[in-house]
């Protein structure tokens, strides 16, 4: 999903904290179990040359794109010699690429840790994350940097199977939540890979939308429509537990 998101990407990433939810509480505060987020100044710590230096290719792809990195702009940002980076890398493409699976293995990590106990929460954090009014501007620039990125797999196999590999992470760990709902009759029975698929679907969209344009006027009611489709097509009423 994001999914880099979603998506997203580094060599010395650590976890931050997610929105709590309760469920049925549209965002309000409830100990839950989170959802991996990512706090995006990270790399003040890296454990070795190679993270320093996928450090240094984060911060040169923030501030100069993707047209404007070079091997060159990266030895500046690591105040190191080119060579050391040829060394370890063969050009600017597989320093991004392990930037790009660095990042992946850690949401690997992240979301296979510990079952999940209130789905609906769980589902609704999701959401809550990626439809916030407010976001920050690190988190901004994160997110556009990945979606450039993500641009490149639409001429490049080698970003084309990395991001169809990220996707189906993200697609899985929805999937999990919310088959654990239906499991213990928190949401109705429902195809859980086709409403991933959905949720994964117009999450993308909106950040596409929101990286692109001007204004998100918009993003409340795409927002309120997303739980509505959730309310009538997945979660579990006291109605149906009387036709059951």
């Amino acid at each position: 999903m994001v999914s880099d998101a979603v998506l997203s990407l580094d060599a010395t990433l650590r976890s931050g904290r997610g929105v709590e939810t309760r469920p049925g509480t549209g965002g309000r505060t409830g100990a839950v179990q989170r959802w991996p987020t990512v706090t995006i100044d990270v790399f003040d710590d890296p454990a070795d040359t190679r993270e320093e230096i996928l450090a240094a290719t984060y911060h040169s792809l923030r501030d100069h794109g993707y047209a404007g990195l070079t091997i060159q702009t990266i030895g500046e940002k690591l105040d190191r010699s080119p060579s050391l980076i040829y060394h370890h890398y063969e050009d600017k493409d597989a320093l991004v690429l392990a930037c790009l699976e660095y990042l992946l293995e850690y949401f690997q990590d992240e979301l296979g840790q510990g079952s999940v106990d209130e789905p609906r929460a769980r589902l609704e954090e999701l959401l809550e994350w990626w439809f916030a009014m407010d976001q920050e501007e690190e988190w901004g620039a994160f997110v556009t940097t990945i979606l450039e990125l993500r641009s490149q797999a639409v001429h490049d196999p080698a970003y084309r199977e990395h991001f169809t590999r990220s996707d189906r992470l993200f697609s899985e760990s929805i999937t999990a939540v919310l088959q654990a709902g239906i499991d213990d009759g928190a949401f109705r029975e429902c195809d859980p890979e086709a409403v991933a698929e959905t949720l994964q679907t117009t999450v993308l969209g909106t950040v596409l939308r929101r990286s692109s344009t001007e204004g998100d006027d918009w993003l409340g009611g795409v927002h309120d429509e997303l739980n509505n489709y959730l309310r009538t097509r997945v979660y579990a009423t006291e109605n149906d537990s009387v036709r059951e």
